[in-house]
């Protein structure tokens, strides 16, 4: 399952006291100013933000030009679990710093040879690294988001609703919470319980997903009161996860009093496009949308 979306996102347009004493005494030697942060306007590629089995994850950074410490965007690629690459958050990264948001495109393990729960294992190492490494980044701790697309839509879900007890926190920076404090998910898997018509369902199998975990390996399934707010983005009209999934979960969303917005695309398909053009709201539109919840909800 995947999602190649053209992201055009919009434009928005020390004094120091010593203190006296009557007899003059010597002087201690004043601290040292913090060093400046150095990587304004850069772009870090292939950082390590965890360690499993000695192999390392990565993630590209995408810094703004000025300020900080910056909300941060975490996007989690789809690609059916099987494929996919961070790099395809390159276009996207380059219009959110310009709005003031740190952008992390992670990779994670993939099938073959990994198999589910290695993914969301990774997305929660991702947002704890991230967390624990602050300071180096110039981002705000308190301030994390997360953005996913089709099968990223679902790891994001998942990692908006799971709780720290589901056992999916393992690895390095256990001392730090992998929760995040908004998420977008587009075209998400939310209730594997439920029909995929088109999908391959040996596939998914394969991946991980069987009668066993269904149901736990469902971000509906973990839905609570306190989960951060979401933006539900699916088209009308897609071929592969069927629009009643983004449905289902508004709705139980909803029913728990979580912060809530669902936005169909009329005549879309997975790709949030129609092949005639007749799709609304548009990608531009739809990248108005997804700053407009940002802005409430992580600024």
């Amino acid at each position: 399952m995947t999602i190649t979306l053209a992201f055009l996102l919009l434009s928005c347009s020390s004094e120091q006291s010593l203190s006296q004493t009557p007899t003059p005494q010597p002087t201690s030697t004043p601290s040292p100013s913090p060093v400046p942060f150095q990587m304004y306007g850069e772009r870090l590629v292939d950082i390590t933000y965890c360690t499993v089995e000695d192999s390392a994850r990565k993630m590209d950074v995408y810094f703004p030009d000025s300020g900080g410490p910056w909300p941060a965007l975490v996007y989690v690629h789809g690609g059916g679990w099987m494929h996919g690459d961070k790099s395809e958050a390159a276009g996207f990264a380059s219009g959110m710093t310009v709005q003031g948001y740190l952008v992390a495109s992670i990779n994670y393990r993939l099938y073959p040879p990994a198999r589910y729960p290695a993914m969301i294992e990774d997305v929660k190492c991702a947002i704890r690294s991230l967390r624990a490494n602050a300071g180096q980044y110039n981002l705000d701790p308190h301030r994390i988001a997360a953005i996913g697309v089709s099968a990223g839509g679902h790891l994001v879900s998942l990692l908006g609703t799971s709780e720290a007890g589901v056992g999916w926190d393992v690895g390095d920076y256990l001392d730090q919470s992998s929760r995040v404090q908004a998420v977008i998910a587009m075209a998400p898997v939310t209730d594997l319980t439920r029909n995929f018509p088109n999908a391959d369902i040996e596939a998914m199998r394969q991946v991980g997903f069987g009668e066993h975990n269904i149901v736990e390996a469902s971000p509906i399934t973990h839905v609570t009161a306190d989960d951060p707010p979401f933006l539900l983005i699916h088209g009308e009209r897609d071929e592969l996860v069927p629009l009643e999934q983004s449905q289902l979960m508004y709705d139980r969303l909803v029913q728990m009093n979580v912060p809530a917005q669902l936005v169909i695309v009329k005549n879309a398909a997975h790709s949030m496009i129609a092949p005639d053009g007749s799709a609304t709201p548009t990608l531009g539109e739809i990248n108005q949308i997804i700053l407009d919840f940002l802005a409430k909800y992580l600024k």
